[in-house]
């Protein structure tokens, strides 16, 4: 099969075309036949080593159809979403013809979404739902601030949010995406300066919650924005990987505030956070009915990755970034 490899730790460069031998899908496995798949911040980290020895195939998420499953579940040529479970990290990834999931990260969809339509929904759709509902518990009618909005998966965050109800703040960069913030439902956009906390009262905006995809960097202030008994849950790291300096629960953490982490690379499809839980069925109809705005900014061809990954890494891709096998 053809796949795309790490050949060393690096650059977009070091991703390089070859051919692998098929893989063989074992017990509690589905082998999918890839037909494209979504770039992912994580994927850079992978790449440029950052997470330490990875798989040397990356790629953690992708549409595409049932080669074949074992247990008989699933019949060969049933479209699927299959999301992380290990892909890129302790197993083989998505930038392949084929890839070997565990069956618990695989989820069968109806959809009349293309393949690229449909490969820009599972990881970011998913992981933004789990920490809007899950870990945040968010409500209709709340007010909840989206810090890292242009990122994709910050618009998914705000594209449901705003479905579900809640008034959006949304934050940037550049105060240029403000435009694009608000067709996805944001009622406020802020320049992030780094100081939210401060514009967020002088605006007069009390956050309930805060969805934070810029992280360690960001922590301290997006904690001092939300309201007293404020929920702020943590879930993505656009600002660095590096740690929180002299992080201290007794002078950093406001009395009342909750503070949370969600790590989907590392827990979704688990007996503790089963994809079951997500409702891609209507996601996936709201997307098609274009209720919900999940549609990819620009698709490569597979040939196309060491490009692909270089516009992620720039910053300016505002959106989700397809890689279709089909072109």
């Amino acid at each position: 099969m053809r796949a795309i490899v790490i050949s060393s730790y690096g650059g977009p460069e070091v991703l390089t075309h070859t051919e692998l031998p098929d893989p063989r899908p074992g017990e509690g496995e589905v082998l999918v036949r890839v037909r494209a798949f979504g770039l992912n911040h994580a994927e850079t980290y992978m790449r440029g080593g950052a997470w330490g020895e990875v798989a040397p195939v990356t790629g953690i998420e992708c549409a595409g159809t049932v080669e074949h499953d074992p247990s008989g579940r699933l019949a060969a040529g049933t479209p699927v979403l299959a999301l992380l479970g290990g892909m890129g990290r302790t197993r083989n990834g998505s930038y392949a013809e084929l890839v070997t999931v565990p069956a618990s990260n695989v989820v069968p969809v109806s959809t009349s979404l293309d393949w690229a339509e449909l490969a820009a929904v599972p990881e970011v759709y998913a992981t933004a739902w789990s920490a809007l509902h899950g870990n945040l518990a968010l409500r209709p009618g709340e007010t909840v601030l989206v810090r890292g909005a242009t990122s994709s998966l910050g618009q998914a965050a705000v594209d449901l949010a705003h479905d579900h109800g809640a008034s959006v703040v949304a934050t940037t960069r550049d105060a240029r995406n403000a435009e694009l913030l608000h067709s996805l439902g944001a009622s406020h956009v802020l320049v992030d300066d780094g100081q939210l906390a401060a514009q967020v009262r002088h605006e007069g905006i009390a956050v309930d919650a805060l969805l934070d995809i810029v992280g360690n960097s960001a922590l301290r202030d997006s904690l001092a924005t939300v309201r007293p008994r404020g929920r702020v849950c943590q879930l993505g790291f656009l600002g660095g990987l590096a740690p929180v300096p002299d992080f201290a629960p007794l002078t950093d953490l406001p009395t009342g505030v909750q503070l949370s982490f969600f790590g989907s690379a590392f827990v979704l499809g688990t007996p503790e956070f089963p994809l079951s839980d997500v409702p891609f069925d209507t996601i996936l109809a709201k997307v098609a009915d274009g209720t919900l705005r999940a549609r990819p900014v620009r698709v490569f061809g597979f040939e196309e990755i060491v490009e692909a990954h270089r516009l992620m890494e720039s910053g300016t891709a505002l959106g989700k970034l397809v890689v279709t096998l089909d072109r």
